[in-house]
């Protein structure tokens, strides 16, 4: 972008500054500014309009530092575009795509793409019907994600949120798609700590973008940080690739919002949050979905806003805004986690809403069974607790449900392939686990055994079946040769 002076050549306007609210800047003059138009002040400074009047208008300062009243600011006629280079992959970057730890070559940047745009209307989608795989059992077979979806991701703090989502991340790299993560305003230790994560291997370095801003950036930088990772994943979307986008988080980004339109004197609404907040968000996440590709046939951008909770409060006024926008939401729960349980997800309070109809037949099969067998499970084990006499039939239901409890109890950060959760779960299923150590020990060596070409092919023709029953079939009629590769 060029400096003001070349602006107020071209243009013939600029305006003084009156007021300062940080980062609400008031300035008197530019009859032509238009709302979101960029702004460059003199001491070289940019902004962004926010408001107009007749002779005023309001300015978001994107510096972290204040400018001086008496200061020139000149329009520049441009909404905000952003670099779309393919070598960004592997960067640390900010709302304007520039890299903050390491400067990247020199090049001619032809490709810029503007960051706010209006989201692809029902002529360019199509229906959402291919599973995104998180590695994560629980999720991909009771509470299945598909690709394109947008899903909330919720819970208090220190619950697995993160946890959950880097491991997605792994999972989807690994089927080729691109990661966006975009850091909102976050601590700086917390950036570092994912900028670590995507430099700690070479497929994440090659697949991988961090869009970041600390708590101490301009509030008007923290808000457009979701819109420029947005941007990017269309960008890649363009070019045939799906795309996982997590927003961290859409709650901060709110109160950024909330923190300079009260500045700017916008009428506050409920919790002094302003009344377009509904529209920001929707229309942010409306971009994602699954869309047509004139190559791939279809190409999709995921989605994955994150809210913190308090105290596991799902009422607030943000949290259930985000609720009724996205496709579902994933709850992680304070007291699931209290018990051990790995990922601390509380499926009966969690919704997938588009998610099911991606399943194959089997996944479904699975999921019908689970879904009957909890129902009955905890009706039982309330009842057990006042010490009620229970038939054999009922033991045995209580034996199978603690059983599928320790099978979705996974470690944290760890994420298996479809084919050995599935053959696991028949192993399960048909009494072959006795306990929670057999069931872990036996995940592990499964991990081994598709680690092998043989093991992997072995495994591939065992899920290969259009039920559930013949699932079943196949592992038992397997299970000696399962037995010996497990044991190798």
């Amino acid at each position: 972008m060029n400096d003001y002076n070349f602006y107020v050549k071209k243009y013939g306007e600029y305006a003084e500054v009156t007021e300062i609210n940080y980062p609400i800047v008031k300035a008197a003059g530019l009859p032509g500014a238009k709302i979101k138009e960029i702004v460059i002040f003199e001491s070289g400074e940019m902004g962004q309009v926010h408001d107009l009047s007749d002779e005023t208008i309001r300015i978001i300062l994107f510096s972290p530092l204040a400018v001086k009243v008496g200061t020139k600011v000149s329009r520049t006629d441009a909404q905000l575009n952003i670099p779309a280079r393919d070598d960004f992959f592997g960067h640390v970057l900010d709302p304007f795509g520039i890299p903050l730890l390491e400067p990247l070559s020199e090049m001619n940047v032809e490709n810029y793409i503007p960051v706010d745009v209006a989201p692809l209307g029902i002529n360019d989608r199509v229906k959402i019907t291919k599973p995104l795989l998180t590695g994560t059992a629980v999720v991909d077979i009771v509470l299945p994600l598909g690709l394109g979806q947008r899903q909330l991701i919720l819970g208090d703090r220190k619950t697995g949120k993160s946890t959950f989502v880097l491991s997605t991340i792994n999972s989807q790299l690994e089927n080729g798609a691109v990661a966006i993560y975009a850091a909102i305003g976050n601590k700086k230790s917390d950036i570092k700590a994912l900028e670590e994560f995507m430099n700690a291997t070479e497929l994440r370095k090659k697949n991988m973008i961090l869009i970041a801003t600390s708590a101490f950036d301009s509030p008007g930088l923290i808000f457009l940080t979701p819109f420029t990772a947005m941007a990017l994943a269309e960008h890649f979307r363009d070019q045939g690739r799906n795309v996982l986008v997590i927003m961290d988080d859409l709650l901060t980004h709110a109160k950024f919002y909330r923190e300079f339109s009260l500045l700017a004197e916008s009428f506050p609404g409920r919790d002094s949050y302003p009344g377009d907040i509904f529209h920001i968000h929707a229309k942010l996440l409306e971009r994602a979905g699954n869309f047509k590709h004139p190559q791939k046939g279809e190409v999709s951008i995921t989605c994955f806003p994150i809210a913190e909770t308090q105290d596991a409060d799902l009422t607030g006024y943000i949290i259930s805004n985000l609720m009724s926008i996205t496709d579902g939401h994933l709850f992680f729960d304070s007291n699931v986690y209290a018990k051990g349980v790995r990922p601390a997800i509380n499926t009966p309070l969690s919704v997938t809403r588009v998610g099911k109809q991606t399943q194959d037949k089997v996944m479904k099969d699975i999921n019908r069974e689970i879904s009957s067998i909890f129902s009955v499970y905890e009706k039982i084990e309330n009842l057990s607790h006042f010490g009620s006499e229970v038939s054999a039939s009922v033991k045995n239901t209580l034996i199978i449900g603690e059983k599928i409890q320790y099978f979705f109890n996974q470690p944290e950060g760890i994420t298996f392939p479809k084919e050995v959760y599935l053959v696991l779960f028949c192993l399960v299923w048909l009494g072959h686990v006795k306990s929670e150590e057999d069931i872990e020990l036996m995940r592990d060596k499964l991990q081994n055994v598709i680690k092998t070409p043989e093991g992997k092919q072995i495994l591939t023709d065992i899920i290969k079946t259009d039920s559930f029953n013949k699932l079943l079939k196949a592992v038992g009629d397997k299970l000696d040769l399962l037995n010996k590769m497990m044991n190798r």
